[in-house]
């Protein structure tokens, strides 16, 4: 079967992952262009989900909530609130845990994607003509404050993830 959507996603994960991966080469010198470009399309890439995917597939659903909708909602939350602290090396190790666990909770059999693909397959070109015309998410400079890093702490601590505690693995 085909799942153009689901595809869609995926490879869109694959190439921030590319991104981050560039980007991060050297954590202590991390390449703020790359990473400018990482968050963008990061931040896009959830756009497209809440703004576009997440909502069809809802209606789709009988106006429905999507299993583990709530979830999704959280760590979207967070990983956009990570996006707003300077890159380094704990930050870096947190955000590849949360993406890492995010994306499979997305891709797995029976995921996220696959639910979405199959409630809304007769308006699938519909839905990728949506992604395509999805704007790039502006981004500012991200912020040293220490006020920003300890709100990312608690809205990643509301998804269910621990900052300090994922650090602290070995």
């Amino acid at each position: 079967m085909k799942k153009p959507i689901y595809n869609f996603f995926t490879e869109d994960h694959r190439r921030l992952d590319t991104l981050l991966e560039k980007a991060t080469k050297d954590p202590d010198n991390v390449d703020k262009d790359l990473y400018r470009e990482f968050r963008i399309g990061l931040l896009t890439h959830i756009k497209m989900e809440e703004k576009v995917l997440f909502p069809a597939a809802k209606i789709a659903n009988g106006g429905e909530p999507l299993p583990n909708f709530e979830r999704f909602r959280l760590e979207h939350g967070a990983i956009t609130t990570l996006m707003a602290v300077p890159p380094n090396k704990e930050l870096l190790k947190v955000l590849g845990h949360v993406l890492e666990k995010h994306d499979e909770a997305e891709e797995i059999k029976g995921g996220m994607y696959d639910i979405c693909e199959n409630l809304t397959q007769g308006q699938t070109e519909e839905i990728l003509e949506q992604l395509k015309k999805v704007t790039p998410v502006p981004v500012l400079e991200p912020n040293a404050s220490p006020a920003v890093l300890k709100a990312a702490k608690r809205i990643l601590k509301r998804a269910g993830y621990d900052y300090d505690g994922i650090v602290a693995r070995v």
